[in-house]
């Protein structure tokens, strides 16, 4: 029982590790903050609620189910701290979302002030570390402090779960923050079960029925789905942006390999930067981009442009569209130009360019376009080393 409690904490562990460099680099930021905030209270509250951490925690302080209010609390803060993150999210008029926030914190500061309160009056004797709910249900003060954490969480999920399933219908079509979204608010709307499985086994207890199994049995694993979704939530727009930016930045860097490798014996104007093995997929595609436009700006004045429009026609009578014949005549030329041996006459050579030196090529639709080219298989086919044009 405990181990599961501790694994939905490491999960939500992980959903504060994908948080932190936005925290680190942004303190100033109040919506990042309010995201580890939430985050380190639920992973708190699943950590004490562990039938071990209650038992150790009664034991430390020595008086019998402590523990009780101690999480209880934990929950009143996860829950004030869902209602403030959706506050920070909607935004709004300064002065308001100020209220509100001074709103939520004194509302669940007062509960967990009166939570402390009721468990001091109450009759706690007797330690219990699965069935507390249950078992002092009908006790005098307990029983308020039991009623008091339920309808504080039911409030605060009905508000957030409202809130998300509201602002979902606005993100349709984002990706990942949508599917980020839609997570948290079936987590949140499951919580709503949760509430309700609890307060039927507290009720059927005043009518002297036996419901225990809903608290018991029902609930911690509703909990436990609870905890992953909200995890997954915070993780998955993170995580699901990252994997997309570097699986573009993957196929653009390869996209590129043909050009990289027609360019790789053209002379560059600085000192090659040195790859290490283990770079990432960003840093490897800056320098092939980097070093492609270097070489191409050595190769401009040797571009034949009487050629190159000549090239455009041709491709036009095959049937290409303007644009495809533009990056076709392009490939042609660069092509042409780097199969010139170094010893050439650059004097000649600059009376032969006209392309605007300021104009911005797409090279990843040329070094596509080369594949195409005839006389690809006669231009560097070999991959060069890490350091290189192709790096």
């Amino acid at each position: 029982m405990s181990q599961s409690f501790w694994m939905i904490a490491a999960v939500l562990g992980v959903g504060v590790a994908y948080k932190l460099p936005a925290l680190l680099g942004g303190r100033r930021n109040p919506l990042a903050r309010q995201v580890a905030g939430l985050l380190l209270t639920a992973v708190a509250v699943f950590f004490f609620a562990a039938p071990s951490t209650l038992a150790w925690l009664n034991d430390v302080t020595g008086i019998p189910n402590f523990a009780a209010p101690f999480v209880y609390s934990l929950l009143t803060g996860f829950c004030a701290s869902c209602l403030l993150l959706i506050v920070k999210w909607r935004g709004g008029v300064p002065a308001s979302v100020r209220r509100t926030t001074w709103w939520v914190y004194g509302s669940y500061g007062m509960v967990i002030v009166a939570l402390w309160a009721c468990f001091a009056l109450g009759d706690h004797h007797v330690e219990r570390l699965r069935d507390l709910d249950t078992y002092y249900a009908g006790t005098p003060w307990m029983r308020e402090m039991i009623l008091l954490y339920l309808l504080g969480h039911t409030v605060a999920v009905l508000i957030t779960s409202a809130l998300l399933w509201a602002w979902e219908s606005r993100l349709r079509g984002m990706g990942w923050l949508h599917a980020g979204v839609v997570l948290l608010s079936v987590g949140y709307a499951l919580n709503l079960v949760y509430d309700a499985v609890k307060l039927i086994a507290v009720v059927a207890r005043w009518t002297n029925h036996d419901l225990d199994w809903l608290s018991t049995d029902v609930a911690p694993p509703v909990a436990g789905t609870v905890g992953l979704l909200i995890a997954l939530g915070f993780i998955v727009p993170h995580a699901g942006e990252g994997a997309s930016h570097r699986a573009a930045a993957l196929r653009e860097y390869k996209a590129l390999a043909p050009l990289a490798r027609t360019l790789q014996h053209v002379q560059s104007a600085a000192s090659p930067v040195p790859i290490r093995r283990f770079s990432s997929v960003d840093l490897r595609l800056t320098h092939r981009k980097t070093t492609i436009r270097d070489a191409l700006r050595q190769l401009q004045p040797y571009l034949d442009m009487d050629e190159h429009d000549k090239a455009v026609q041709r491709y036009l009578g095959q049937g290409k569209t303007p644009d495809e014949a533009q990056v076709l005549a392009e490939a042609t030329a660069i092509v042409a130009a780097a199969g010139v041996p170094e010893e050439r006459d650059r004097q000649a050579a600059k009376q032969l360019a006209r392309t605007n030196p300021n104009q911005s090529r797409d090279i990843v639709a040329i070094s596509r376009a080369l594949r195409d080219l005839p006389t690809m298989h006669v231009v560097g086919s070999n991959p060069t080393p890490e350091g290189t044009v192709t790096s």
